[in-house]
């Protein structure tokens, strides 16, 4: 550990890279196409910056709902986060 941070050999992160190299990709060809019309007003309201209690509010929702849905259009999207 260095400053609290988990720290690789050199030679193991060397590996670790050239193996994802060479792994093959998906190539991310999903967009809005792939969400349902819910999933699109959902993601209309995210891209306004609007959190899940927010969203719930504005579609008549639950969080959890809201949350849910916020979900499974980052993983349709193959998105990392809100941003």
């Amino acid at each position: 550990m260095a400053a609290g941070e988990a720290l690789l050999s050199p030679g193991l992160t060397a590996r670790l890279i050239a193996r994802f190299l060479r792994s093959p990709r998906m190539p991310v060809t999903a967009g809005p196409e792939c969400l349902s019309d819910r999933e699109r007003e959902v993601l209309a309201l995210v891209a306004r910056g609007l959190n899940n209690t927010e969203i719930a509010e504005a579609l008549g929702l639950s969080p959890l709902t809201a949350k849910t849905h916020v979900s499974r259009i980052m993983g349709k999207l193959a998105a990392h986060g809100r941003a």
